[in-house]
């Protein structure tokens, strides 16, 4: 379970205990608005922010690891591989006419003016941390994140709501006998609109969240 700081932090600022609550992510990239939508909406980042340590293992994969890796296919000689060619080419095309086909990128309904697109809009503006805690108090389903680029799931005690929603106007639903690791739900909203996340965090917060949305 998720450590007692986080317990006794989701109890404050819901002012009750918990029905359940998880730790999430959009687990797919955000699609990209239209240039008015999002100029509308501030202009607010869509993806989540990076640890200083994966722009230095960037800078040394691109500036070591590369050059390396071509020198040494240069002393080996370049191979011909046209069946490769070929084939990677209609799997580039099918994978975009696979984005052709869901320009949402099965994170939302996709209609940026609904409930789930504006909640989208906004995602990374309230933390550029990817993780959010999702908590099912008793008459509400409430968003919370911290606003710290990292953090540590199982010991955060600075997060704040960031979107509550009445049980009318929300609920959240799963398929039921998803593998953990696998699991995603979906926010689903009064106006029609949806969104999805996944990578649930902490196994045993994770099952419970689940059985209790499926019971």
């Amino acid at each position: 379970m998720a450590k007692r700081a986080v317990h006794r932090r989701a109890r404050k600022i819901l002012g009750e205990e918990p029905v359940a609550l998880v730790w999430c992510e959009i687990h797919k990239t955000i699609p990209t608005p239209p240039e008015e939508v999002h100029r509308a909406a501030g202009r607010g980042r869509l993806k989540p922010g990076h640890h200083w340590l994966l722009y230095v293992g960037a800078v040394v994969f691109f500036f070591i690891v590369v050059p390396m890796m071509l020198l040494d296919k240069l002393g080996t000689g370049r191979r011909d591989r046209p069946n490769a060619r070929s084939s990677g080419s209609g799997s580039g095309r099918d994978r975009d006419r696979d984005r052709g086909q869901d320009p949402a990128n099965g994170v939302f309904d996709g209609d940026w003016s609904l409930t789930a697109g504006q909640l989208l809009l906004h995602w990374y503006g309230h933390s550029p941390n990817p993780k959010r805690l999702v908590m099912l108090a008793r008459d509400r389903v409430c968003v919370a994140t911290s606003p710290r680029r990292r953090l540590s799931p199982t010991k955060a005690d600075d997060f704040r709501i960031v979107a509550e929603f009445p049980l009318d106007q929300a609920r959240v639903e799963a398929e039921a006998g998803q593998p953990r690791g696998f699991a995603t739900f979906r926010l689903r909203f009064a106006d029609g609109s949806w969104l999805e996340a996944g990578r649930l965090g902490e196994p045993e917060d994770a099952d419970h969240f689940l059985r209790t949305i499926n019971g």
